[in-house]
């Protein structure tokens, strides 16, 4: 299948807050503590840009998102950003866009100057669990200060780099 992956624009503002809401109910993640609950998943154009060192992708399958993640300050650190509602339509998992999205917004946080990424999940999202090990991303024993996502109880974070140690690992 071909995938096209691209930042958001406000057209895919519905579909992904319908995706991010449909996986997080998927999952036990709906209410507060949960990213799905998050005020900005209502309009994510708004909240993504290069302006606030941030970014969201959308994949899309024949023109329909299926999909999505982005990377964004964490508590409005300069140094440390965070992986950011990764969330892919069932159908659409196991055949490498998770991995996909997730290297891409890795590129960009190290091109926006982010030293570390973390991101927080749930232990019954295994294959992303899974996923993180394999490019990197080490288990912390709690969330990192300043987590809204106090619903959460996995916490991992990988530090970025620049040039070849940055591929290391990732396939």
């Amino acid at each position: 299948m071909a995938y096209k992956i691209e930042k958001i624009k406000p057209e895919h503002d519905q579909d992904i807050c319908r995706i991010i809401k449909h996986v997080g109910a998927e999952y036990g993640a709906a209410g507060d503590g949960f990213g799905p609950a998050d005020e900005e998943v209502l309009c994510m154009s708004r909240h993504y840009d290069r302006k606030s060192n941030s970014i969201y992708f959308v994949a899309t399958l024949n023109g329909q998102a299926v999909g999505g993640g982005g990377i964004a300050a964490f508590n409005g650190s300069s140094e440390i950003c965070e992986l950011r509602k990764l969330f892919l339509l069932p159908g659409n998992r196991g055949q490498g866009l998770g991995k996909e999205l997730t290297l891409k917004c890795l590129a960009q946080a190290r091109g926006m100057g982010y030293s570390q990424c973390y991101l927080d999940t749930l232990s019954s999202m295994k294959p992303a669990i899974s996923l993180y090990e394999k490019l990197g991303f080490r288990h912390l024993q709690r969330p990192l200060n300043g987590t809204d996502h106090h619903g959460c109880d996995v916490w991992m974070i990988k530090k970025l780099s620049n040039g070849q140690q940055a591929r290391q690992g990732c396939f």
